[in-house]
């Protein structure tokens, strides 16, 4: 709910398009990136990318707090791709074990590049897209099942309070000893006790809404709806920016001889 209203509050210039127009505009990115796995059209993405934080009123403080799962995955894969991928020109470092040429090297730096360029958007969107206004999106203008909508409103609302439960549950347990010492075995069989917990409070938590929303007609077969959802000269430029990045990205990479379309083999 506090998210929500941060959101509202929010005027800057992406919050106020419409979720469909991001959704499309993220698509349209992701796809030409899946396309490569070279680091140039990957590196001319992510520059694009990030000039946008700013227009959705985030900073690259608030992208590491909520994106840094994704930025680690990222990363790891990078260097488990540079030292696990074949070599090909020059070996730049060996250990023995495991070694990094300089085709390994551009092939894992792609691969990070990349990792980043598809989920900062993602980010993105969920940052500046308040859940209630994607689901008028959805249902009004996607025409998909009001069941399915609301499932995902109900998911993406219950994401921050299973946050919060974690938390609870965590100095819950930690009051009463459990958790907070002990050797790595004993922590981690801790930590599953208390994912065990969080597991159980998201099927309680779940049943009930199941229960609320149903009692109060959610199921019905006509709807009227408070917010009518609608596309707008913003929405259309926000598509063109997609289409925009996508474009520059390729161009970037087949002019500097890069591109690589691995799922047509291509090398």
């Amino acid at each position: 709910m506090r998210d929500a209203l941060t959101l509202r509050g929010n005027h800057a210039l992406l919050t106020r398009a419409n979720p469909l127009a991001k959704f499309s505009g993220v698509v349209l990115i992701t796809v030409a990136l899946a396309l490569s796995i070279d680091w140039v059209s990957a590196s001319v993405a992510l520059a694009f990318e990030l000039l946008l934080f700013p227009l959705a009123g985030l900073t690259l403080a608030l992208l590491w707090q909520r994106g840094w799962p994704l930025i680690l995955a990222a990363a790891v894969g990078g260097w488990s791709t540079a030292i696990l991928a074949p070599d090909h020109g020059r070996i730049l470092l060996d250990v023995g074990i495991w070694s990094i040429s300089e085709g390994s090297l551009q092939l894992g730096l792609g691969f990070l590049l990349r990792g980043l360029a598809i989920a900062l958007p993602a980010v993105l969107l969920m940052s500046c897209t308040d859940p209630t206004d994607l689901a008028d999106a959805l249902a009004q203008q996607a025409k998909l099942p009001h069941r399915f909508v609301l499932g995902t409103l109900a998911a993406m609302r219950l994401v921050g309070l299973m946050a919060e439960e974690w938390q609870t549950i965590g100095m819950a347990r930690r009051a009463r000893g459990v958790g907070s010492h002990g050797n790595p075995a004993q922590r981690l069989k801790a930590t599953l006790g208390q994912s065990f917990g969080l597991m159980v409070q998201a099927v309680r938590r779940a049943s009930r809404l199941a229960v609320t929303m149903e009692a109060r007609g959610f199921g019905g077969a006509q709807r009227t709806w408070a917010r009518k959802a609608t596309f707008s000269r913003l929405d259309a430029w926000v598509v063109l920016g997609g289409l925009l990045i996508s474009g520059a990205a390729v161009a970037a990479a087949v002019a500097a001889g890069t591109w690589n379309m691995v799922f047509l083999g291509q090398q």
